[in-house]
C-alpha cells in the first residue's frame, strides 16, 4: 500500500517455516473466533516477542498494539517472569486448591487483597476471565439463596458488553450475534444501555453528567420492572470493551453504587481487561471511585506469561461461607496453579519496580492526544477510552456520525486487519456494535511508540478511505 511504512525484516534466531506450519495449521488447528477459511491463503504465525514487538515466521517485525489480547502489560520477553515459572515448576509444579493450599496461591491472594478497595478480602482463583465471570455469576446466586432469598437470581449487564464465552458468562454478554448460535442460554439475564455518549441522543450528548445519570438510572428502571426481590447482581466493566473502549460518564458509577445499595443488589466490576494498570491503577474501580462487591480479573495479572484469573469477593458476600458446613461447590483443576501464581507475583514485582501504573497515569493524556490527531481524517468519528485502552470509531460521515452498512463494514474489516498487519501494526479492527479499531499496547511504551502507531494508522486509514 502506498504511503504505509513497510514492516522491518530483521529478527535474530528466527527460521522461516511458513509452508510446513501453514499446512499443519490448516489441517489441525482450530482458531478462536476465526473464520477458518481465512487461513486458506496462509496462517499468520508469530514466533517471538521482545518488548512491544513480535516477529512472524518469516522474520517480519510488528508493533504489538493490543498487548496480545489486552494481556501483555509488562511487554514480551521478560526473562524474570520466565525464570519465576521455571523456579516454581522445579519446586511444586502442580497441586489443586480443592481443600488444600500452596504458598504461591496464598501469597498472591494476600497481594491482590492488598491492592483491592474496601473489604474485598477473599480471592477465588480461576484460569481465565470467562471462568472468573462464571464464578461471580454462580456465587451471586448461591449467596442470595443462603440469605433466604432464592428468588434473587437475575443479573443485569449492558448492551454490547462482552463478559466471556462459558455458558453463564455468555448469557451475561450483550453481543447478540455471538450468543445466537448457542441459545437457549442461562435464563434471567437482562440488558440496559451502555455509556457510548458518541451515539447518545442530541439532548444528552452535550451534557456528560446528565447522560451518566440517565444511563445509570436505566439500571434502576430495570430493577423496578423486574422487581428488586428478583435481581441478584449487576455486571459492569469500568471501561466497556465491546463496542470500542467505552468509558463511564462523570458520576455514573457513583449513581450505580447508590442504586445497588438501595435495592440490595450486588455490584460486580468485571475487570478482566481493565485491571492491572490497563486504565491506570491495579484495579480500575479505583480509577473511577467506586467499591464493588466482587471484582473479576485475569489477563494482565501475569502479563500473559501463564494463565490465571480470579474473583475477588467482599467480606459481606463471603460471610455465609465462613462457618459451618456451607461450601461453594465450584472450582477448576488449574485454578490458582502454582506456576501461574508465582509468575503473577513476579509480574506484580515488575509493576512496583518499574512503576507501570504510574507510567500509564502519566502518559495516558499523551496517548489520547496522539490518537486524536487522526480526527483530521474523514473516516475517523470518535476517539475514546482511558489509560492505555483506546478505540477509534470509523464513520461514513463525520458530520452526521453516519455508519457503514453491513456489507460495507464486512468489506472494511476484510481490508483493515490485513492492511494494518502488513504495515507493521497488530491491533484489533472490530464491529461488535460499531466499526472500531482498538489499541491497548504494553504499559511500557511511551510517546515514540504512540507516534509510530499513529503514523501507521494514518497511512492505512487514508488508503482505505480512498477506496470507498
Amino acid at each position: 500500500m502506498t504511503g504505509v511504512p513497510a514492516p522491518t525484516s530483521s529478527a535474530p534466531n528466527v527460521t522461516p517455516r511458513g509452508t510446513v506450519r501453514d499446512d499443519a495449521a490448516r489441517r489441525h488447528l482450530w482458531g478462536h473466533f476465526t473464520r477458518q477459511s481465512a487461513w486458506d491463503s496462509g496462517v499468520p504465525t508469530l514466533v517471538r516477542g521482545e518488548g512491544h514487538h513480535v516477529w512472524d515466521a518469516q522474520g517480519r517485525k510488528y508493533i504489538d498494539g493490543l498487548s496480545g489480547l489486552f494481556v501483555v502489560q509488562a511487554g514480551h520477553g521478560r526473562r524474570t517472569l520466565a525464570e519465576a515459572a521455571a523456579k516454581q515448576a522445579g519446586e511444586l509444579a502442580y497441586f489443586p486448591l480443592w481443600s488444600y493450599a500452596h504458598p504461591p496461591a496464598i501469597d498472591l491472594a494476600e497481594r491482590l487483597v492488598h491492592h483491592a478497595p474496601g473489604d474485598l478480602n477473599r480471592v477465588f482463583f480461576t484460569t481465565g476471565g470467562s471462568e472468573a465471570v462464571e464464578t461471580a455469576f454462580k456465587l451471586a446466586k448461591q449467596y442470595w439463596k443462603l440469605q433466604g432469598k432464592p428468588g434473587k437470581y437475575k443479573v443485569i449487564s449492558r448492551a454490547v458488553a462482552y463478559h466471556g464465552t462459558t455458558h453463564g458468562a455468555l448469557s451475561v454478554t450483550g453481543v447478540p450475534r455471538i450468543k445466537e448460535p448457542f441459545e437457549p442460554l442461562v435464563p434471567g439475564t437482562y440488558k440496559v444501555p451502555n455509556t457510548n455518549i458518541y451515539r447518545a441522543d442530541d439532548g444528552l450528548r452535550d451534557d456528560p453528567k446528565a447522560f451518566g445519570r440517565w444511563a445509570a438510572d436505566q439500571i434502576e428502571t430495570l430493577i423496578l420492572t423486574e422487581g428488586p426481590g428478583s435481581v441478584a447482581a449487576v455486571f459492569l466493566e469500568p471501561v466497556q470493551n465491546a463496542g470500542g473502549s467505552i468509558p463511564p460518564p462523570p458520576g455514573y458509577f457513583e449513581r450505580v453504587r447508590e442504586i445497588c445499595d438501595k435495592y440490595d443488589v450486588l455490584l460486580v466490576s468485571d475487570e478482566v481487561i481493565c485491571a492491572f494498570g490497563r486504565i491506570g491503577s491495579i484495579f480500575a474501580c479505583d480509577d473511577f471511585g467506586y467499591v464493588p462487591d466482587m471484582i473479576t480479573c485475569a489477563k494482565g495479572m501475569s502479563s500473559g506469561y501463564s494463565p490465571i484469573g480470579a474473583c475477588l469477593v467482599s467480606d459481606r458476600v463471603f460471610e455465609p461461607f465462613a462457618t459451618g458446613s456451607t461450601s461453594f461447590g465450584h472450582g477448576y483443576t488449574f485454578g490458582g496453579h502454582p506456576v501461574s501464581a508465582a509468575v503473577a507475583m513476579a509480574n506484580l514485582d515488575l509493576f512496583e519496580v518499574e512503576d507501570l501504573t504510574g507510567q500509564v497515569k502519566r502518559n495516558a493524556p499523551a496517548f489520547r492526544a496522539t490518537l486524536e490527531r487522526l480526527h483530521d481524517l474523514p473516516i475517523v468519528g470518535d476517539v475514546r477510552g482511558a489509560g492505555y485502552f483506546y478505540a477509534i470509531e470509523l464513520v461514513k460521515d463525520q458530520d452526521t456520525r453516519g455508519t457503514f452498512s453491513g456489507a460495507e463494514t464486512d468489506r472494511l474489516l476484510g481490508l483493515l486487519g490485513p492492511a494494518l498487519f502488513e504495515a507493521g501494526l497488530y491491533c484489533r479492527p472490530d464491529n461488535r456494535g460499531d466499526l472500531v479499531v482498538q489499541l491497548a499496547p504494553p504499559l511500557t511504551v511511551g510517546q515514540t511508540e504512540f507516534d509510530e502507531i499513529e503514523e501507521i494508522l494514518r497511512g492505512v486509514l487514508s488508503e482505505v478511505w480512498s477506496t470507498l
